[in-house]
C-alpha cells in the first residue's frame, strides 16, 4: 500500500499545482502555454471551472491515500479522468491543434499515473492488507 499511498499524493500535487496556477491565472497560464494569443478572453472562464475539478481532484487523491481501500471510487475516477485527458491531448496534438511544448506535462504524466493506479489499485490486495 505504501506505493498505492505515495502514488496518490504525488497525483495530488500536481492536480494541486495545476489547480492553484489555473484559479489564480488563468490568462497567464495560457499565454505561458501558448494559447493566450489566440482564446478569447471568456476562455480564462473555462480555465478557472477547469482549476476547480483540479483542485477537487487534489482533494480526492489525499483522501484515498490516507485509506486507499475506502478510496477506491476516487482512485477509479482519476484513472478514468487521466484516461480521457491523455486521449485528448493525443488527438490535438495529432491533428496539429496543439504542439508538445503547449500540452506539456498532459503528454506524458496521464499514461504514468494510469500505470501506477492500475499496478497498484487496492482491488489487487486482499482487505486484510490495508495496513502495509
Amino acid at each position: 500500500m505504501r506505493a498505492l499511498r505515495f502514488t496518490l499524493v504525488v497525483i495530488g500535487i500536481f492536480q494541486l499545482f495545476f489547480g492553484i496556477v489555473f484559479l489564480a491565472a488563468p490568462a497567464g497560464t495560457a499565454r505561458l502555454l501558448g494559447l493566450g494569443a489566440v482564446a478569447p478572453p471568456w476562455a480564462n472562464w473555462l480555465l478557472a471551472m477547469m482549476a476547480a475539478r483540479f483542485l477537487g481532484f487534489a482533494y480526492g487523491m489525499f483522501v484515498a491515500a490516507r485509506n486507499p481501500q475506502r478510496g477506491i471510487g476516487w482512485i477509479n475516477a482519476m484513472i478514468v479522468v487521466q484516461a480521457i485527458d491523455w486521449l485528448a491531448t493525443l488527438g490535438y496534438v495529432l491533428t496539429g491543434n496543439l504542439t508538445l511544448g503547449q500540452v506539456s506535462t498532459a503528454a506524458v504524466a496521464p499514461p504514468l499515473f494510469i500505470l501506477a493506479l492500475l499496478v497498484f489499485h487496492p482491488r489487487r490486495r486482499p482487505v486484510a492488507d490495508v495496513s502495509s
